[in-house]
C-alpha cells in the first residue's frame, strides 16, 4: 500500500469502522506521524481520545500493534469494544485460562490478530518476549507513558525496561500516550524513545465545563461542609469523593448514608468481587455517590459524572488532574471542589517517607541476590517479608539492578501445580502406554492430596522423580487439554541471572550507594509534589490557568468561573504545626529500642512503626497490634526519623 493510499484511509476507517463523525484535536496529527513511520508522544487530557491514535493505524499496518497498559479492567473494556466493531483484538493477562491464551498465541502466529494488549509485567517473561521476537511488530503503544519517567508522579519500575525492549524487538515505531506529562516528563519520554520534537503532540488541558473550587476548612468542619454540598445536588447526580485512607472512605460513606443520601465506599482493601460490584452499581446509576481512594477511577468511562470532591488533599497536581478529569466528559457543567485541610500534608508526607527503603535493608537484599552463582529464582512475597520492603519498592530495586546490568530477568514460573480429577486416575493411566502410565502414576503419587486438589511441588518433584520439569508440565497441560483434569497454578517465582559484574567490595558499596541515592531523590521529588498542591491551593491566580501552565501551556488564559477568578479566595490553607518530640516521646522510643524486636532495629523501620505506617515486617507479626504502633502518628515521619538517628548516633558514640 502506498503512502498516498494510506493517507486517504484514516477518514474512511473513522466513519465506517469506528462509527465516528470527526477526529478530536490532535488525533490526526498523531496518526499522520505514525503512518509516515515516525514515533510519537501524545499528551492529551483524560477523555481526550488517546486510544484511537493507535487503534486506527493498527488496521493499516501489516504487522501487530502491541499495546502496553497497566490496568486489566481497562484492557478488557477496550478489547470488548474493538471486538464489537469487528476488529481482531485480544488481551493477555493473569485472568485468562490456558486454552484462551493458546488461542491468542495461534492468532499471533498466523497473523490474524491486529492488536494485543499486555501488562508491562508480562514483558518480563523471557519466553513471551522470545515469542514476540519472531513477530513483525509495526507499532508499540504505551499507555500511561508517564510511568516510564522517574520524574513522573506514578513511576512503575517495569516501565523502565521498555526502552531497551523496543530495540530488542526491532519495533518499527512507538506511540507513548499520557494525560499527565509535565514538560520535564515529556522530554524524558521523548529522549528514551528518540521521538522528535515535532512529533510530541499535546492538546490543551483546558476543560471549560469544569468549575474548579478550592475551599480551605478544618478537619472538624469538613464532613458537614461536604454533606451540605451533596444535599444541593440532584439525588441521582453521579459523584466521586476522593480520600487518602481506606478507613476514611468507609467513615465518609457511612456519614453520607446516615444523612439520607446513597453512597458506597471503594478501596484496595475490599475483595475483587466487592470492588467490581461497587463499580458496576456506580456505572449503571444504582449508587450515585462513591467515596474512594485513588484505587477507583482508572478506566472508568462514565460520561455524566457531575461532581468530583477531594475530601483529602491529592498527593500531586498530576493525580488531581487525572481525578477531576473524570468529571463532565459529556461536555456539560460539572463541579470539582477540593476541601483543603493543611493537616492532610502530614499523612501524605509520612506515606512517602515510609516508602523509602532503609539503607541496611537495601544492602542486605543486594548481598542476598549476589550470593547466587548463576541463574536463580525469587518470590517477591518472600523477599518483601524477609527484607521488610514493600513489593513495589522491591520491584523498583530489582529493576534498578537490571538497568545497572547486575542481574538479568529470566522466565518466571510457578512452583505449585494443583490438580483436580475430572476423570478417575485409572482411566487416565489407561489412555497411555505402559511407560507413560507409570510416569503419571509416579507423578501423582509424589503429590500431596487434599480434599479436592492434588498439590504438586514443582521445585521438589522433578528432583524426586529425576525428570525435567518441562516433561512434567507438558504432561499436565496435555491431560488438562483433554478435559481429564482441572489444572491451576500458584506461587509465582521470577527467574534472574547474576551477571557477575560486581566482583569487589568497593563495587558493591558503590552500587548500594547509587541505589540509595536513586530512592532518596525519588522521595525528595514526591515530597515536592505534595507541597505543589498546597501552593496551587493558596495561589490567588486562576485555578484552571495554573494547571495548564503546570503542563506547559504558558499562554493559558483565566477561566473566569473558578472561585479564584470570581474573587472568592478565602483564607489560606495552613501548614500543620511542626511538632517536636517531647521528652516523654523520646523516653518511649528509648524503651521500645530496648525491647527485643529484631525487625525494628533500623531507624527507618522504627519510625514507620511509631508513625503507624505498616510494612511487611509489622504486617506479618503481632507488631501491628502493639500498643505503640502509631503512637507518634501526629508527628512528622522526618522528625521521628531524625530523633531516632540522633539517638543512635549518641548511643554509638
Amino acid at each position: 500500500m502506498t503512502t498516498e493510499t494510506i493517507m486517504d484511509t484514516p477518514a474512511a476507517l473513522l466513519h465506517n469502522t469506528f462509527k465516528l463523525t470527526s477526529f478530536r484535536p490532535g488525533q490526526e496529527a498523531v496518526i499522520g506521524a505514525l503512518l509516515h513511520g515516525h514515533s510519537a508522544l501524545a499528551v492529551f487530557p483524560t477523555g481526550g481520545g488517546k486510544s484511537l491514535c493507535y487503534q486506527l493505524p493498527a488496521l493499516l499496518f501489516d504487522g501487530l500493534t502491541l499495546v502496553v497498559s497497566p490496568l486489566i479492567a481497562l484492557m478488557k473494556d477496550q478489547v470488548d469494544a474493538l471486538q464489537t466493531l469487528g476488529i481482531k483484538a485480544a488481551r493477555l493477562d493473569s485472568s485468562l485460562g490456558k486454552d484462551e491464551a493458546q488461542t491468542i498465541y495461534t492468532s499471533l502466529q498466523d497473523g490474524s490478530l491486529k492488536l494485543l494488549y499486555v501488562s508491562p509485567e508480562r514483558l518480563k517473561n523471557e519466553r513471551f518476549v522470545q515469542r514476540l521476537g519472531h513477530l513483525n511488530i509495526s507499532l508499540l503503544a504505551i499507555d500511561e507513558a508517564h510511568c516510564i519517567s522517574e520524574w513522573g508522579h506514578n513511576f512503575r519500575p517495569d516501565y523502565l525496561l521498555l526502552a531497551d525492549l523496543t530495540k530488542k524487538l526491532r519495533v518499527a515505531r512507538i506511540l507513548a500516550l499520557t494525560a499527565t506529562a509535565t514538560p520535564s516528563v515529556a522530554a524524558d519520554i521523548c529522549k528514551q524513545f528518540a521521538i522528535q520534537p515535532e512529533h510530541h503532540i499535546q492538546t490543551s488541558f483546558a476543560r471549560p465545563n469544569l468549575q474548579l473550587r478550592v475551599t480551605p476548612c478544618t478537619a472538624e468542619t469538613r464532613i458537614e461542609l461536604l454533606l451540605a454540598r451533596l444535599h444541593k445536588h440532584p439525588v441521582d447526580a453521579a459523584t466521586i469523593i476522593y480520600v487518602t485512607l481506606q478507613k476514611t472512605a468507609e467513615e465518609v460513606a457511612a456519614a453520607i448514608n446516615a444523612a439520607g443520601l446513597n453512597a458506597a465506599h471503594y478501596h484496595a482493601g475490599l475483595k475483587d468481587d466487592e470492588r467490581e460490584q461497587v463499580q458496576n452499581r456506580f456505572m449503571n446509576g444504582e449508587v450515585p455517590i462513591v467515596v474512594a481512594t485513588i484505587a477507583f477511577g482508572m478506566g472508568i468511562d462514565k460520561s455524566n459524572i457531575r461532581a468530583v470532591y477531594h475530601f483529602n488533599l491529592p498527593k500531586s497536581i498530576e493525580n488531581y488532574v487525572q481525578e477531576i478529569g473524570r468529571a463532565g466528559r459529556d461536555g456539560n457543567p460539572s463541579l470539582c471542589e477540593m476541601l483543603a485541610v493543611g493537616d492532610d500534608i502530614r499523612v501524605l508526607e509520612n506515606f512517602t517517607y515510609g516508602d523509602t527503603p532503609a539503607v541496611e535493608s537495601l544492602r542486605a537484599l543486594i548481598e542476598h541476590l549476589l550470593a547466587f552463582d548463576d541463574v536463580f529464582d525469587i518470590s517477591i512475597y518472600e523477599l518483601s517479608s524477609q527484607f521488610d520492603l514493600r513489593p513495589l519498592v522491591l520491584n523498583t530495586a530489582l529493576t534498578y539492578l537490571e538497568l545497572q546490568g547486575v542481574i538479568s530477568a529470566q522466565s518466571p514460573f510457578y512452583t505449585e501445580y494443583k490438580v483436580s480429577f475430572i476423570q478417575d486416575q485409572q482411566f487416565i493411566f489407561s489412555q497411555f502406554d505402559a511407560d507413560r502410565a507409570a510416569f503419571l502414576q509416579q507423578l501423582f503419587s509424589a503429590g500431596r492430596m487434599g480434599r479436592k486438589w492434588l498439590s504438586l511441588d514443582m521445585l521438589a518433584i522433578p528432583l524426586q522423580l529425576n525428570e525435567p520439569k518441562e516433561r512434567i508440565t507438558k504432561a499436565l497441560d496435555y491431560i488438562a487439554e483433554k478435559g481429564w483434569i482441572e489444572l491451576i497454578v500458584a506461587n509465582l517465582r521470577q527467574g534472574y541471572k547474576n551477571t557477575k559484574s560486581i566482583s569487589t567490595p568497593e563495587k558493591l558499596t558503590a552500587l548500594c550507594d547509587h541505589l540509595n541515592k536513586l530512592f532518596m531523590a525519588r522521595e525528595a521529588r514526591d515530597i515536592k509534589r505534595i507541597y505543589s498542591v498546597l501552593a496551587f491551593a493558596n495561589n490567588p491566580a486562576c485555578l484552571s490557568q495554573q494547571l495548564m501552565q503546570y503542563f506547559g501551556e504558558v499562554s493559558a488564559q483565566p477561566c473566569g468561573i473558578c472561585n479564584h477568578c470570581r474573587g472568592n479566595q478565602p483564607v489560606q490553607v495552613s501548614l500543620p504545626a511542626e511538632v517536636s518530640l517531647t521528652s516523654a516521646q523520646l523516653a518511649l522510643i528509648a524503651d521500645l529500642k530496648n525491647e527485643a524486636y529484631a525487625v525494628l532495629q533500623q531507624p527507618r523501620q522504627l519510625a514507620r512503626f511509631l508513625c503507624g505506617l505498616p510494612s511487611p515486617a509489622t504486617s506479618r507479626s503481632v507488631l501491628k497490634s502493639h500498643r505503640w504502633f502509631g503512637a507518634l502518628a501526629e508527628v512528622s515521619f522526618a522528625v521521628v526519623l531524625a530523633g531516632l538517628q540522633s539517638m543512635q548516633y549518641r548511643n554509638e558514640g
